[in-house]
């Protein structure tokens, strides 16, 4: 019997393993994980019967194929997720955790799966996925000091921040890498004080978004904004941050941002207003490899012909 993780490589992701493995160890699990964009990541994964895979934070109407091939091969499924599911199968070798409100991330679901055990790591990926206001709430049993509190918020960014790119070329440690720096620690504020993995996210994110805040905006009102981000590793690092961040500080209004790739297609970052955190998944959905949750979602690689229908799209979806 072989121990398979199969999880998303950004916070959310990366944080409900690291939860799971506090309270289950298997350092001899095999890691299967990619880019935060990287979803369908159970394609990857080959099955024999009693093989025991945990999957985390990756949309299960877009894995639906390959659960029904490994359930086959006679794996066994324990599947937690926020994102879009679609219908679940009935099936005695498969569990699932799957809660698309807007205000969840399946980090939240492991912590309560695991009797909040750990919950410290699950407010960092809350944090992470922009849920800011869920982050705070659901730290309020930690009783944590506001300098304790936003160094799970940083804590939670950095550790997203790593997770975006188009290949893990773009990213300072793959999130299998990454995962693995986190392992030894069970308390976040040790990883923060010790880790020189940590440090090195800092040092980057600091000097991306930076750079980010000099880029004119294409598009602004009130109500939208767009934004063009050049074909460039560090972009293509700090686009889905940067994009959180636009979040917070204009909270009534929708953005995007909208990455060149060398192919002449497009990367595209979608934020709902924090004021109506609803109906991004849909509109991504309505292009190719688009795809997310209702407060953030995206496209992977929007054909270059494309892209005025997706402004013209996202502006009345949102005005």
């Amino acid at each position: 019997m072989r121990m398979i993780d199969v999880f998303n490589g950004d916070a959310d992701g990366i944080c409900a393993l690291h939860q799971l493995r506090l309270a289950a160890p298997c350092e001899d699990a095999e890691l299967v994980t990619g880019v935060k964009r990287d979803i369908a990541l159970l394609q990857r994964v080959h099955a024999a019967a009693g093989d025991e895979i945990t999957v985390l934070d990756i949309s299960f109407d877009k894995n639906r194929e390959d659960v029904l091939r490994l359930l086959d091969q006679g794996a066994h499924i324990h599947y937690f997720d926020h994102h879009f599911a679609g219908e679940i199968p009935s099936h005695n070798r498969l569990q699932t955790h799957i809660d698309t409100s807007a205000d969840v991330c399946t980090s939240l679901l492991v912590n309560a799966y695991l009797g909040h055990s750990y919950l410290p790591w699950a407010v960092a990926a809350a944090f992470g996925d922009n849920l800011f206001a869920t982050a705070k709430a659901a730290a309020g049993p930690l009783a944590l000091t506001d300098a304790q509190l936003t160094q799970l918020e940083q804590l939670g960014t950095l550790i997203n921040y790593n997770g975006y790119g188009v290949t893990p070329d773009d990213l300072f440690f793959h999130p299998a890498e990454l995962y693995r720096a986190l392992r030894p620690y069970e308390d976040p504020f040790a990883f923060i004080a010790e880790s020189d993995a940590y440090r090195t996210l800092a040092e980057g994110y600091a000097a991306d978004m930076a750079k980010a805040r000099q880029l004119p905006f294409l598009h602004e009102t009130t109500t939208t904004a767009v934004l063009m981000l050049p074909d460039a590793a560090w972009t293509r690092r700090v686009s889905g941050v940067f994009g959180n961040a636009l979040a917070r500080e204009n909270p009534a209004r929708a953005h995007a941002l909208i990455t060149s790739l060398a192919d002449g297609q497009y990367r595209v970052s979608v934020r709902a207003p924090l004021t109506n955190k609803t109906g991004a998944d849909e509109l991504c959905m309505q292009f190719p490899t688009g795809g997310g949750r209702k407060a953030a979602a995206g496209i992977n690689a929007l054909p270059g012909d494309m892209l005025d229908d997706f402004v013209a799209a996202f502006r009345e979806k949102y005005t």
